[in-house]
């Protein structure tokens, strides 16, 4: 009992986290070279998930911050000379906001940019010390009907609309994400619901939040992850969208005067 009470402290306190993996990535995830952190648990459940692997808590690996502190120390010299910085993604990072905070503090510390990929659903958990820590937010909004989002989640699409604008309102950078997944995210109002969104952002703070939008085409690289987890798979028989719905979509954002990736 002495232990666990421990255990538990040090999870509140973001002593020790859950991470799932890590990896050094150029041209992905934020400006430069990344070293990016994929931290486990998420209250979603997509339909095309890339790393269903991640969606538990315990299924990580438990990682003290004096670790990941360590990690970034030996890494900073290559990523400040590549321009580049710490991206922490997952899963869902605002699952575990206490671990988060402390990463983000020891970036802030070394002066290295700092990149939060998330969903946005939990965005209530970061306050405000936590965005001044941040520099860039990949805002990934899953769809814009809200009957579309929950079909695709399992989850409600408001948190995500009130979080991108508690950022827009601060100014913070933005690049939003979003999946083409033909017959599930593809539908032109669906769509439209998304641009519209990203640029009504616009108009919020006292500039430009959203920087880019990349539209992110749905591939089969991770049925393998959900078949050796037993999990029935609800795109078995989805192919990747072609070249001609890719580019309707980004003429649907382009149409806004966002910059389309």
């Amino acid at each position: 009992m002495q232990a666990h009470s421990t255990r538990l402290a040090a999870v509140r306190s973001g002593e020790i986290g859950s991470v799932h993996s890590w990896e050094l990535v150029t041209a992905v995830d934020g400006p430069g070279t990344r070293l990016t952190y994929f931290l486990s648990g998420c209250a979603l459940r997509c339909q095309y998930c890339q790393n269903p692997d991640t969606w538990k808590l315990p299924d990580g690996k438990p990682t003290t911050i004096g670790e990941v502190r360590g990690r970034i120390d030996r890494y900073a010299p290559l990523l400040r000379v590549a321009h580049g910085g710490l991206t922490i993604s997952g899963g869902e990072p605002l699952v575990q906001p206490a671990f988060l905070r402390r990463i983000l503090r020891h970036c802030r510390e070394l002066g290295l940019h700092t990149a939060l990929d998330t969903s946005g659903y939990l965005g209530a958990r970061a306050d405000d010390a936590m965005l001044d820590d941040i520099d860039l937010v990949l805002l990934d909004v899953k769809s814009g009907l809200p009957e579309t989002y929950r079909l695709v989640t399992g989850r409600e699409l408001a948190p995500t609309l009130a979080f991108g604008r508690r950022l827009a309102d601060r100014d913070a950078e933005i690049w939003i994400r979003f999946v083409l997944v033909p017959g599930l995210t593809d539908a032109v109002d669906n769509v439209d619901a998304v641009a519209d969104y990203a640029a009504s952002l616009q108009g919020l703070g006292n500039g430009g939040a959203v920087r880019r939008v990349e539209i992110l085409p749905f591939h089969q690289m991770a049925r393998s992850k959900w078949h050796a987890l037993e999990i029935v798979y609800p795109l078995e028989d989805t192919r990747p969208p072609d070249e001609a719905l890719i580019e309707r979509v980004r003429g649907q954002f382009r149409a806004r005067g966002l910059t389309v990736f």
